[in-house]
């Protein structure tokens, strides 16, 4: 019978101090080149917005002054 107590202290001292494993991001993850494509993407977009927002002022001054 002491063999039982002294077996379930050790267990829930154990299961108390075990050290918890940190979560990965996504990043990290098995989806994590998924989502670097994604990223890029995103930043080719934004790229393109803003040349064409550049391409839009120049026509309105061109047109403007002409």
């Amino acid at each position: 019978m002491r063999f039982l107590l002294v077996l379930l202290v050790i267990i829930i001292l154990v299961v108390t101090f075990w050290p918890e494993q940190p979560t990965p991001t996504a990043e990290e993850s098995f989806i994590g080149p998924q989502i670097q494509t994604l990223k890029k993407a995103e930043q080719v977009e934004d790229q393109y917005m803003e040349a064409l927002k550049k391409t839009n002022e120049r026509i309105e001054r061109e047109s403007d002054g002409g």
